[in-house]
């Protein structure tokens, strides 16, 4: 049987009551809630028996060194990664029968998915708006709602540009702003911040802001906390696959501090991810400043 030896969080329970305005998202209920996930790539086990959950308004940052499971993490909870053991519930209804995916906005890692694509940016942006009405023709507030998203991603200017003309950068936050268009309840980024500039970084933190204050969760990986560290409610550190700490950040410390770290950086045997594309960056964290 796979064990964690190393986990430092205590599950949360089924009993807790539904959250009302101002209250802790911990008394809400799990909208994600992974179980015990096993999970391989390759034939080579990643996932050893995660544990996790979010909650409405939570905001949980999945962090740790190349190759512990994080992009795996997130995969498995889209359903990109079946689970070989485990389980799975999104909204509280089992991963199986689940079939509401629009109640979630989904930025992959560094893709170049939108590379190659003939279209413009707004077009691009428009699909994340598709399953809101499928075959209904675009209203006015489809289109508010598409510059909405574009602006706070610092894009709107370029609206009309070709998507394969943008830089990577340029592209992956068109990718955010395809995410955030259609209001999702809940928010999975792999590396938001990756190329992009310190302005854009800032409106990302202030979109990020005004989704959870209309409730939404967040989930994501992060190369390092950054600007949106003052939002982040709870850290998730994973080593080789297993769940090393589940906590709030800790004040006025690197990572270094967390339970169960030990030097969560990039080392030379994590080309084994290199085939899937799955191939992460190093760890670091902005010390906490006192308040």
């Amino acid at each position: 049987m796979l064990q964690n030896s190393t986990k430092d969080v205590t599950p949360p329970t089924d009993s807790d009551p539904a959250r009302l305005p101002g209250t802790p998202a911990a008394a809400a209920p799990a909208i994600v809630r992974l179980t015990g996930a096993v999970a391989s790539l390759g034939g080579r086990p990643v996932l050893r028996g995660v544990d996790l959950s979010v909650r409405p308004g939570e905001v949980v940052a999945l962090l740790g060194a190349n190759g512990s499971g994080k992009s795996t993490t997130v995969k498995s909870v889209i359903g990109a990664v079946p689970l070989e053991r485990g389980g799975l519930e999104l909204f509280g209804t089992p991963y199986a029968k689940f079939r509401q995916w629009h109640r979630i906005g989904y930025v992959p890692q560094r893709t170049t998915a939108a590379g190659g694509v003939p279209a413009t940016v707004r077009e691009v942006v428009s699909t994340g708006r598709l399953p809101q009405h499928r075959l209904l023709p675009f209203r006015r507030k489809d289109r508010e709602a598409v510059d909405r998203a574009l602006d706070a991603v610092g894009m709107l200017d370029r609206a009309r540009d070709g998507v394969a003309d943008l830089s990577g950068g340029q592209q992956q936050r068109v990718l955010i702003a395809r995410a955030l268009v259609g209001s999702p309840d809940l928010l999975i980024m792999d590396e938001p911040m990756a190329g992009v500039d310190a302005a854009s970084q800032q409106v990302l933190a202030d979109t990020l802001r005004s989704e959870v204050a209309r409730g939404a969760a967040v989930l994501l990986v992060l190369h390092e906390l950054g600007p949106l560290e003052p939002l982040i409610d709870r850290v998730v550190l994973l080593r080789d696959g297993c769940v090393a700490h589940d906590g709030p950040p800790v004040p006025n410390t690197g990572l270094h501090a967390l339970p169960g770290h030990d030097h969560v950086h990039p080392h030379a045997d994590d080309h084994h991810l290199t085939s899937t594309g799955l191939t992460g960056t190093g760890l670091t964290t902005t010390p906490r400043r006192p308040a």
